[in-house]
C-alpha cells in the first residue's frame, strides 16, 4: 500500500487511512512475529528498545518466538557478561536492555520513574528530602550491591522518620541502578541485588537524551503509531509539541478513527491479507504494551481477559495476528502441562495448529529432567 500525503484547501493534510489488518500485519512484521529474524539476542533486544521483564522467564520466550535460532544460554551469558542488563526503565517497569541503550537512555526513563514514586507513595514520597536520600543511597551502592530489603534497612537508619519502601523507591528512581547476575536469568527467584550502573558497567549514564531518535527507533519496532501510543509506551507525557514540530520528517497516516499515525518514510506497510502464523506471546510482552490503542492486536472485548488486577498481563496466543487465547505452563512432578484458554470457539484446523506450536513452546521451556513424552497440552 503506497502512502498518499498531499495538500488541499487550507493546507490540510490528507492522509491515507490504514485498515486495522494492515496495521496489525505491519506491527507484527516490525516485531518479527510474521517471520523470525536472523539476529542475535543482543540485536533483537536493541531493535525492541528492551523487553519488559517483570518476571524472569518471559523475555527468553519473547526472544525465542522472534528469532530463527535462540538458546536460553545465549541470553543468560549476555546478562553474565553485562552486555544486557535488567533495570527499571520504560513506564517505571523492569526491562532487559542492552547496556549501551540503558546508559544512553537512562535520563529518558527518569520522568516515569519519578512519576511512579509520587503515584505509589503520595504524601510519603513528598515527605522525603530527595537530594539527601539520593546522596546517601549513592554512597551505599558505591560500597556494594544491595537488595531492595537491604537498601530499605540501611536507609531507614539514616531516615528513621520516613517510609522504608518510599526511601528504596526514591533511590531506584533517581539513581542509575542495574541488577547484578544472576538477576533476571531463567527461573532464578529470590531478591536480586542492584549495583550502581557506573561501577557495574564501567561507564556513566548519559546526562541527557534527545527524544526524536527514540521516537524513530520506536516507530521502527512499533509503527505506524500515534503520539499517544509513544507516550504510553515510554511513560512520558507532553511530547505532542516536539514531535509535531518534526512532522515533515515522517510519513503520516490515520487509523479507522481518524487518529494521526506517524511512520518512518523508508518503512513499508504490510498488506492486510498477509498470512500470520500462530504465535505464543509471553507475559508482559511488548506487543501488548506498545500502544495506547491496542486494537491492532487485542480487541476491546478481550482486554480484561489479558490485563488483570495488580498490573498482571497474561501470556497470549495470536491467531490470524490477533490475541485469541491465554496460556500458561504448569509443572506436575516431571510433567509439563501447557493450558490454553481460548476467548472464543476455534476451528479444528486452528486448534491443531495451536497444539503443534504449544509442543514447541514446551520443548523450549523444558529442563533436562523433563520427559518430552510427558508433555501435555490442555484446553481450559
Amino acid at each position: 500500500m503506497r502512502p498518499c500525503i498531499e495538500k488541499k484547501r487550507k493546507k490540510a493534510l490528507v492522509m491515507t487511512s490504514l485498515p486495522l489488518r494492515a496495521l496489525n500485519r505491519t506491527f507484527l512484521q516490525r516485531q518479527h512475529l510474521l517471520r523470525p529474524a536472523d539476529m542475535t539476542p543482543m540485536a533483537m533486544t536493541a531493535h525492541l528498545l528492551g523487553l519488559q521483564a517483570q518476571v524472569n522467564n518471559p523475555p527468553y520466550i519473547g526472544l525465542w518466538t522472534r528469532l530463527q535460532t535462540f538458546e536460553r544460554d545465549a541470553l543468560t551469558e549476555a546478562l553474565r557478561a553485562r552486555q544486557i542488563v535488567r533495570a527499571a526503565a520504560w513506564r517505571s517497569t523492569l526491562h532487559l536492555m542492552t547496556a549501551a541503550d540503558y546508559l544512553a537512555l537512562r535520563r529518558a526513563f527518569e520522568p516515569a520513574l519519578i512519576k511512579g514514586l509520587n503515584a505509589f507513595f503520595g504524601t510519603r514520597a513528598r515527605a522525603l528530602d530527595v537530594p539527601l536520600v539520593v546522596d546517601v543511597a549513592r554512597q551505599i551502592y558505591e560500597d556494594a550491591p544491595r537488595t531492595q530489603a537491604e537498601i530499605r534497612t540501611i536507609l531507614l537508619e539514616s531516615f528513621p522518620d520516613n517510609d522504608p519502601d518510599a526511601l528504596a523507591y526514591c533511590a531506584r528512581s533517581y539513581l542509575s541502578l542495574v541488577q547484578v547476575f544472576p538477576g533476571g536469568t531463567w527461573s532464578k527467584g529470590g531478591s536480586p541485588a542492584y549495583a550502581a550502573a557506573e561501577s557495574h558497567l564501567s561507564a556513566s549514564a548519559n546526562p541527557d537524551y534527545a527524544i526524536m531518535p527514540v521516537f524513530r527507533r520506536y516507530l521502527a519496532a512499533c509503527g505506524p503509531a500515534s503520539i499517544m501510543d509513544f507516550q504510553t509506551w515510554t511513560g512520558m507525557t507532553r511530547l505532542k509539541g516536539v514531535i509535531e514540530s518534526h512532522q515533515g520528517e515522517f510519513r503520516l497516516y490515520t487509523d479507522a478513527n481518524g487518529v494521526a499515525l506517524y511512520d518512518l518514510p523508508e518503512m513499508a506497510i504490510v498488506e492486510a491479507d498477509t498470512p500470520a502464523p500462530i504465535r505464543f506471546i509471553p507475559e508482559y510482552d511488548n506487543v501488548l504494551l506498545s500502544h495506547s490503542d491496542r486494537n491492532r492486536i487485542l480487541a476491546d472485548a478481550d482486554y480484561r481477559k489479558v490485563f488483570l488486577s495488580a498490573a498482571r498481563v497474561l501470556a497470549t496466543v495470536l491467531v490470524d495476528g490477533f490475541v485469541a487465547a491465554a496460556w500458561r505452563v504448569d509443572r506436575d512432578k516431571k510433567r509439563l502441562i501447557l493450558t490454553i484458554a481460548p476467548f472464543a470457539a476455534l476451528t479444528a484446523e486452528v486448534t491443531t495448529q495451536i497444539e503443534a506450536e504449544a509442543l514447541k513452546v514446551l520443548a523450549f521451556v523444558a529442563d533436562m529432567k523433563d520427559d518430552p513424552a510427558g508433555f501435555a497440552v490442555r484446553w481450559a
